[in-house]
């Protein structure tokens, strides 16, 4: 494989990679109601909608015009982030997540195979365009984390499991004839892992 064939596969893999990552998210916040959206489980914890609002915020700031300019933007606000302000829907806020995954997905596609050993800067620190795109994904696994194991807990026993259900594990080795796991009917179980 060449250089340039492995840059490719980073690319497509880092791709769709990024996109299970929403999808999981999407999906356990489809789990709960608005209400449950904004609920924070104590003082020090952040809402699914300030995570939401906190992931799209980085997004914005980190693959505007990623390759010529700082990944901290000067018209960031952080700190707001995670404040719930009164304009703050689920609806505004859901929206903002889909532009920050839209100006990710736009960047990523942009990129060609020799971009990635490129420099880059986030907060003036140099970066390989290889580093800041692992930077960022394991920055949005961690979001992604949070967000399915606090709308797990929020969602109670309604929750439908996105990955393999607790004792379905067996059951999701590929059948001989080649066919795929099929889940049973829900039984109150949690998320697997």
């Amino acid at each position: 494989m060449s250089a340039a064939e492995l840059g490719r596969h980073y690319l497509d893999d880092v791709g769709l990679t990024l996109r299970k990552q929403r999808r999981l998210a999407e999906a356990a916040l489809a789990q709960i109601d608005d209400e449950a959206f904004f609920r924070a489980l104590d003082t020090e914890s952040n809402s699914l909608a300030l995570i939401v609002k906190h992931v799209a915020g980085n997004q914005r700031s980190r693959w505007r015009d990623f390759l010529t300019t700082d990944g901290e933007k000067p018209d960031r606000e952080r700190d707001a982030e995670f404040e719930h302000r009164e304009a703050d829907t689920r609806t505004s806020l859901m929206a903002r997540w889909d532009e920050g995954w839209e100006l990710l997905f736009g960047a990523l596609a942009a990129l060609a195979p020799e971009d990635l050993v490129r420099t880059v800067t986030v907060r003036g620190e140099p970066h390989s365009v290889i580093q800041a795109i692992d930077r960022q994904l394991a920055h949005y696994a961690q979001h992604v984390g949070q967000i399915v194991f606090l709308a797990k807990h929020l969602a109670g026993p309604s929750w439908q499991s996105l990955s393999i259900p607790r004792g379905e594990s067996r059951r999701f080795e590929v059948a001989r004839d080649g066919s795929r796991y099929r889940p049973a009917p829900p039984r109150g179980h949690g998320d697997g892992g």
